[in-house]
């Protein structure tokens, strides 16, 4: 079997999460899709792509390669909602349109999702929360940004269009109020992008369980609509617009590489 997760540890206190741009499904549990479904519709496509250069910047860098169908790293173990109304579960068993992933009785029972969660769930989150402690220990703090995309329109989580950028911090309990500023207003550097706070994506089980601003960890959900540098269907890459995009996300970065708490 592949590798769960691919990391890179960083120089700075930052560490940078990417749970859903995995590609890899086994086969297994790929010859039970359906059809539409074996396309992986509901990837974060590129997100990696489009932080690759944060170790450059100092950043450590931890990337799931295996797809969200298998089981989605940002839900708690327990499965429970992150949010009101429709969503997809720890094991998802429909895509954001709302269509079956798994053929007809090819679903995964209880032992199958306690096999997943443990061969696929549990290492990603180890190293994630290994990685927080040792930073916390080499600088005194850490920050962790989770980062995302989505389609831009899905009637299924979120009526109209989605802002470009939707930065979440639990409502101000993931993240110190001076780093949720600071971020905020990196990303509103260039006016050519929307920009929310707190709004649809307020952050998930990843955001909401690892930062904890008074034990000194701090963490930060982007969600990024997928028109702002790619395009959507069917999915690619578009360096144009994925290139007028990277300077924000670049002034995001060194934001959170430079902040330091009041009192470190």
């Amino acid at each position: 079997m592949k590798p769960i997760f691919s990391f890179q540890r960083g120089a700075t206190p930052l560490l940078v999460s990417v749970p859903h741009a995995g590609l890899l499904v086994p086969q297994l549990i790929n010859d039970r899709l359906t059809s539409q479904a074996r396309y992986l519709p509901d990837t974060d496509w590129f997100v990696d792509r489009v932080f690759q250069w944060v170790v450059e910047k100092g950043g450590g860098l931890l990337v799931a390669n295996y797809s969200r169908y298998v089981i989605d790293l940002n839900r708690p173990p327990d499965d429970a909602a992150l949010y009101a109304g429709p969503g997809t579960g720890l094991l998802p068993e429909q895509t954001f349109a709302g269509q079956p992933l798994y053929q007809p009785g090819k679903q995964p029972d209880e032992e199958e999702a306690s096999k997943r969660l443990q061969q696929f769930w549990m290492p990603y989150h180890q190293q994630l929360r290994s990685e927080l402690q040792d930073l916390k220990q080499r600088f005194g703090h850490a920050i962790l940004l989770d980062a995302h995309s989505i389609l831009s329109e899905v009637p299924m989580l979120f009526d109209g269009t989605l802002p470009d950028l939707n930065l979440g911090s639990y409502r101000g309990a993931s993240a110190d109020p001076g780093l949720v500023s600071e971020s905020m207003a990196a990303l509103g550097a260039d006016p050519g992008f929307s920009l929310v706070l707190d709004g649809r994506f307020q952050g998930g089980y990843i955001t909401r369980n690892y930062g904890c601003p008074c034990d000194g960890v701090h963490a930060l959900q982007l969600e990024i609509a997928q028109s702002a540098y790619m395009c959507e269907q069917p999915p690619a890459y578009d360096e144009g617009c994925a290139g007028q995009l990277l300077p924000v996300l670049q002034g995001l970065i060194d934001t959170l590489v430079r902040w330091s708490p009041a009192d470190d």
